[in-house]
Parts: C-alpha cells; structure tokens; sequence
C-alpha cells in the first residue's frame, strides 16, 4: 500500500507530466535506468524544493537511486542534475550530508561534464544566506544569516571540495574562474567579505597550488577597498588654495562609543579591517608550528606573497594597508625583512625596470627601514650605505657628462627617490645611530658624505617634499653634518624649472613639487587588525624646540607643516601629495577559527 508521502506526490506529478514530455523521452534514450528511478526523478523535477525538504529518509532514497545510475546522467539530464545541485543539503542532517558527498564524488567521477556546476555549488556556500523581512511587500530588512551553525557548514563544503579533488586531480584549473566569479562585491557586508576569505585561504590549505592564485585575487580586491578610501587620491580632500577641508573619513570614533573600542564610523574601513585581520591571521598560522616559525613553510609564503606585491602592491599607488601583510610577515624573521629590502633594492637600481617601480621601490624601502621595529641598525647602516654609494655614482654620472643638469623629474626620477629614502629614514633612525657612542655615530653619518648630495647640481632639496627636507635639514643642523637652509632659502625664492612633459611632445609643465611620492608604511589607522602592527612600528618621536628650526625659512606654513609630520598628517602645502593614508573605521566579527584553517584539513575527507 502507498505511502501518503508516495499518495501526495503522485497526485501533484500528474497535472505536470506533460511538462516534462522532453525529459521522458531523455529517458527513454536511456533503457538501463530503471522504471522507479525514472518516476521519482520525474517526481523531483516537479516539486518545488519545499515540498519535500523536511523529509531527510525520502531525500537519502532519491540520492541513493540517481547514484545507481550515474552513469546514465550524462548531459541531457542536466535539469535533473542542476536541481538535485540546488539542494542546500550543508544544514542537513548528517545522514542526508553524507549520502550527497557520495553522490557528488560519484557524479564527478561518471560524469566530468558536472565538475563546473558541483564546483560553483560548494563555493556558493562560502558566505551566510541572505535573510530578508517582508512587510506589506516591501524589504525592510535585508542581512546576514546569524546561523549558529555557519561553521559546521563551511567543514562541510571543504570535505566536499577535498572529494572532488581527490577524484578529479585537475579540479584546481577550474576552481580559479569560479572563486573570480564569485567573489563578492566589495560593497558587500564585512561578514559576507570574511567568510568568503576564510573559505578561499581554507582551500589553500588542502589545495596547495592555487595558494599563489587565491592570494591574488584576495589582494587585488583589498587592494580596490584600500584606494578607494585613502585621501591621496580624493580630489575632494583639499580646498581651494591649499586650505585643508575635513576628511572624507572621520579619524576619532565616535563620541558615543566606549574607549579603547576596536570599532570605528566608516564602513568601507570595517570592511578592509576585518580582511585584513583574517589574512593576518592566515599568515601567522601557516608560517607557526606549535609556537615557533615554520623555515619552510614561511619560505613558500613568503615568495608567494612577494610575487602578489610586485605585480598588485608595487605598481599601486595610494594603498596605505594592504602592503602591512608583507611588513607583518617580515617580522617573523630579519631573513625575511633583508630578503624584502635586497628585493626592492634591486629593483631601484635596475636600469630595465619602469621608472615608476623604481620609484615606488624607493619609498618602500625608505619607509620600511624607517617604521619597522625589527629592523636592527646595522641592517639600517648597511641598507643607507647601498643607497648613497648608488647616489654617488649617479652623481658622478652627471658630472662626467659634461652637460648642465637640472631638476628633470622625469629623467632623474629613480635619484630623487632613492635620495628621499635616505633623507626620510635618516630622520626615523638618526638618535639610535647615535645613542650609546655619539662620536662613532656622528663618523658614520659624516662617512655618507651627505653634503655632496644636496650641494649637486641635481638639487634633491628642491624636488623632495619639503616636509621631508625641512625635518632632515633640522637634524643636520643640529649634529652639524650638513647645512641645508642656505639651499632651502635659495630653492623657496625660485619655482622649479620647467621639466619635460611625462606625455612626450614639445609640451611642458611647471610645478611646484612634481615628485608624486608617498610613504607605504606610515600610521595604521585601522584598529582590530592594527593591534598586530602596534608593537612593530616605529611611531613618530617629537623632536625637541632646539632641534627644530628656530626661524622661518621663506616658506608659509613651514612650522606647520614640520607639526603636521609630527602628527602624522597631511601638510598644508599645495601641490604635494600626502602622506599619510586615510583614516577607516571598523568593527571586527569574526566566524569560528577565522582565517586560521586547521592544517588537519591537508588529509583527504
């Protein structure tokens, strides 16, 4: 005797048989498959999901008969095998969860042709569902599942991948376009951003050669967050002749949230504060193993890492945290930070790198050297004699070729850089070269020879940004290494030269400071993940009233300026781009073992 179950789908197939006429006669193309098999597969594709979902003996039944016949599921029966995909079988029991797997290894096996489709499947269950409130048919709530059980079904996706992967091995040349495909939008919530993070550097774990793909991706969609909210390149951000407006985000919290919190206003700032937090949580966990740093493993990130800078990081300007991945990473070992300053070395003085690499090269290697903590002094002294013996040479260069040289950006680019590197973190580290043996300290700085690089012909004083310059020419002046205020007082009286145009051409350009720079690891202004970066970074310490300049040097709003680098901000001088990257604000909710994939996950489901 049927079943009411058995009564009530067959009394709803019936009015729809003619719908599937083409399905029946897929069938028929088919004479292995049995007859029962057949009818419920007919009864499947006409109900709707819900008819059927709280029946987990029924769904296991259907399961089971559609395995017995894999191999008949070929591409004609791609309804069928889409609306068996469409279960959301993760919140099942666990019977019901077990029994899919099964049948997803089997159909992958039989039938490579569905491998796309179970793949986009399982990735479609790395963020929360959407819950969405209705009232007189209108939307008034649209957010994230808080399911409690949100980190049982990510396990249960990755035991899924894992079986995929082990029966089709080339599983990862396809998963790449899928995760593209799927990633969020960068507008999305910060949950919905972390748990697909998590997810896709969970996959690394198990599927090791799609780390180096998967880190760029993740990257290159920080990356977009990162730009989009940093002031240097906000128009917007400056009012008419050179008076600073407010900024676009809100550097206190607010007023009505406690101290200390770890949440700040905006939330593009939340959103790259939580990634940011999971990658560094990632970073840390694969390169430690019961406490200490794993050599090798640290080793394989560490040059997927560099790869993803030099083809993302490097060449973008105005990001102010992405890059802090590579700086924290840095810190694990001083391997690693000499590994990272031999590599942008050798880019800044490689003649067959873009001038702007070289550049950029630059201002990393001058703010690196100037912020990390972990970075000892003899590895300092060692990197700024690198630098002035290439300053030495370029300058010698000049000088041999017989021709006047002058303040051409666009030709002595790499120069200017590489001189305000050393200027910048001579400015950060002078007190400890000198502390504990002032005479030793002030012989080193007077073997750099630092005169002859601002009394060339090449002027550095005159392109470097002059907060830069004024500080240096403070502190000089101080240990008396070198005079440079004979020189400011003489380039504040002048406007640069005209320069060639970067667009080629006969055309030109006069500017007041065409050095576009920026110093990559100036103050972390994110709070949840910038606890990790704390204790790294080398803060600002306030010069003493004597050590600064006593009078004006020509310039407007000198003082101002040398308190504003002080502070960390932007100066009020027009023409010159910040240096200081955005302020964000951001709150931090974290799923189970956020980017920490447990490395029990390296063995097969």
């Amino acid at each position: 005797m049927s079943s009411p179950l058995h009564l009530s789908l067959t009394s709803c197939c019936f009015p729809l048989r003619s719908r599937n006429s083409i399905l029946e006669r897929q069938f028929d193309r088919t004479p292995r498959m049995n007859s029962i098999t057949f009818f419920n597969s007919t009864l499947f594709l006409c109900l709707p999901l819900s008819s059927f979902l709280s029946q987990d003996a029924q769904i296991i039944s259907w399961l089971q008969e559609f395995r017995s016949c894999v191999t008949q599921l070929n591409k004609d029966h791609e309804q069928l095998i889409y609306t068996v995909l469409r279960l959301p079988w993760v919140s099942r029991s666990q019977a019901v969860v077990e029994e899919y797997m099964t049948f997803l290894s089997n159909l992958v096996s039989a039938q490579t042709v569905y491998l796309c489709s179970c793949l986009k499947m399982v990735v479609s269950h790395f963020t929360p569902k959407r819950v969405t409130i209705c009232e007189g048919g209108v939307d008034i709530s649209d957010s994230d599942d808080e399911d409690d059980n949100l980190p049982r079904n990510f396990d249960r996706c990755h035991q899924a991948l894992q079986l995929i992967t082990r029966y089709v091995p080339a599983t990862s040349r396809f998963l790449m376009p899928i995760v593209q495909e799927n990633f969020p939008f960068v507008q999305k919530s910060s949950r919905t951003l972390e748990c697909y993070v998590h997810n896709l550097l969970r996959m690394t774990v198990y599927i090791p050669s799609i780390r180096r793909d998967v880190l760029e991706v993740i990257i290159g969609k920080m990356l977009k967050l990162d730009v989009s909210g940093s002031p240097v390149n906000q128009s917007a951000l400056w009012g008419r002749e050179g008076e600073k407006s407010q900024f676009i985000f809100n550097f206190e919290s607010n007023a009505d949230q406690p101290p200390n919190t770890t949440v700040m206003a905006h939330p593009v700032a939340e959103r790259l504060d939580t990634l940011m937090a999971v990658m560094m949580s990632y970073i840390k966990d694969v390169c430690h193993v019961n406490g200490s740093v794993h050599v090798e493993r640290t080793k394989e990130l560490y040059k997927d890492l560099l790869s993803v800078f030099d083809k993302l990081i490097l060449p973008t300007h105005g990001s102010g945290h992405v890059q802090y991945m590579h700086f924290y990473l840095c810190s694990f070992r001083l391997a690693l930070a000499e590994a990272f300053l031999d590599h942008l070395w050798k880019i800044l003085q490689s003649p067959s790198q873009p001038a702007v690499l070289r550049q950029a090269a630059a201002g990393f290697m001058g703010s690196f050297l100037a912020r990390a903590k972990f970075v000892p002094l003899p590895t300092v002294r060692a990197c700024l004699d690198l630098l002035l013996s290439w300053i030495h040479r370029y300058i010698d260069s000049q000088d041999s070729s017989g021709r006047q040289a002058c303040c051409d950006i666009s030709l002595h680019g790499s120069f200017y850089s590489a001189c305000q590197a050393v200027f910048y973190t001579l400015i950060f580290r002078h007190r400890g070269m000198l502390e504990g043996n002032m005479k030793k300290g002030l012989e080193y700085l007077q073997s750099l020879n630092l005169e002859r690089v601002v009394m060339c012909q090449l002027n550095p004083l005159k392109v470097c940004l002059p907060l830069v310059t004024n500080m240096f020419a403070a502190i000089t002046r101080k240990y008396q290494v070198v005079f440079c205020y004979s020189i400011i007082e003489r380039n504040n009286r002048h406007m640069l030269p005209v320069v060639r145009s970067s667009a080629g051409g006969d055309s030109v350009t006069t500017n007041t400071n065409p050095l576009d720079s920026f110093f990559p690891f100036d103050p972390y202004l994110l709070k949840s993940s910038g606890q990790l970066i704390e204790p790294l970074y080398q803060v600002w310490e306030e010069l003493a009233d004597s050590e600064l300049l006593p009078a004006k040097i020509g310039q407007k709003g000198s003082r101002e300026d040398e308190d504003d680098f002080l502070c960390g901000e932007i100066p009020q001088s027009e023409g010159i781009v910040g240096m200081t990257p955005s302020s964000y604000d951001s709150n931090l909710r974290s799923p189970s073992s956020v980017g920490s994939p447990p490395f029990s996950y390296q063995k097969p489901f």
